[in-house]
């Protein structure tokens, strides 16, 4: 019996650390793609856009997050007031396995030199279990007979200020507070106490033009929630000829990382980061890496001369 709670406390362990620490996954490139962390983004660019992102995270560690992400958003209505927007995500870690789908909306009020826009987002989110992951020796545990499985809503709110020059930005992308484990209740353990936290985020970032080709972003991106450390990226882009961009960023006690990206042509771009971990974690893994691509889809008789830098 000993043992076998010790086999339970492990997997909470195991567990917490997915849903807790990691229950929204992270991104390095995320001011390419602001949608995933804030609804009220989508239709802000004024054209369709299509994103594609990859992640693995703590590379060559066995049960280290893995997180993929398909996003669509666009321009709709009268004076493209309105935007709607689609994202798909699936994160992996260890024996866990999350899968979200969200609907985004957004609301733009038009000022001389500026918009506010309202988002909101609602979807479904799948999380499952599969102990057969687990390196178990006792395999009689009542608590390994069986997968895990549920489906619960998501509901997710947000603004985006921004000119031609900033922005800011601040979103709850789910403000239900899901429990897990209710019904996995047996003897007594720590399943029944496990719940989805609300995520706020606080964005920021403002464009300097060094030169009429060369322009500099410095922006932060500010995660919140409750139980856990605040999480603090800083991050600095250089835009060079509206073709390259490299840049710099460092997540507070957790990671540094390498940004480039290029513009391929008018409607692709493409993205790479490397993290390099800064915490004890960092002689288990060979760090992290994430792929963005994003496909825009214009109106042939709307060309966009001097793209936006966020």
């Amino acid at each position: 019996m000993k043992f076998s709670k010790i086999n339970h406390l492990l997997i909470v362990i195991f567990i917490h650390f997915g849903l807790v620490a990691q229950q929204d996954a992270q991104y390095s490139n995320y001011m390419y793609n602001t949608q995933i962390v804030n609804p009220a983004y989508v239709g802000n660019r004024g054209l369709t856009s299509i994103n594609l992102l990859a992640r693995t995270q703590w590379l060559d560690l066995e049960g280290s997050p893995e997180t993929t992400a398909l996003s669509i958003d666009s321009s709709i209505g009268e004076n493209e007031r309105m935007g709607i927007g689609l994202s798909v995500f699936s994160d992996k870690i260890g024996p866990t396995s999350e899968n979200r789908v969200n609907i985004d909306y957004s609301y733009a009020i038009n000022f001389l030199w500026s918009k506010l826009t309202f988002g909101i987002s609602a979807g479904l989110v799948e999380m499952d279990i599969d102990y057969a992951k687990l390196n178990i020796a006792d395999l009689s545990d009542p608590l390994l007979q069986y997968n895990y499985n549920k489906i619960q809503p998501r509901l997710g709110l947000g603004f985006y200020f921004n000119t031609e020059k900033y922005y800011l930005g601040f979103s709850a992308p789910n403000i239900l507070e899901t429990r897990y484990y209710d019904e996995l209740d047996i003897e007594n353990t720590f399943f029944s106490k496990v719940s989805d936290r609300i995520h706020y985020y606080l964005i920021a970032g403002y464009v300097f033009d060094l030169s009429s080709k060369i322009k500099v972003k410095p922006a932060s991106l500010i995660k919140v929630v409750r139980g856990a450390p605040v999480q603090w990226d800083l991050s600095m882009n250089f835009l060079f000829n509206y073709k390259v961009t490299l840049g710099i960023s460092n997540r507070l006690d957790s990671a540094i990382s390498a940004l480039g990206g290029f513009q391929l042509s008018d409607n692709f771009f493409v993205g790479l980061s490397y993290d390099y971990t800064t915490h004890q974690i960092r002689q288990f893994n060979d760090g992290t890496y994430e792929l963005i691509l994003r496909i825009d889809l214009m109106n042939k008789d709307r060309k966009i001369l001097t793209p936006r830098f966020f």
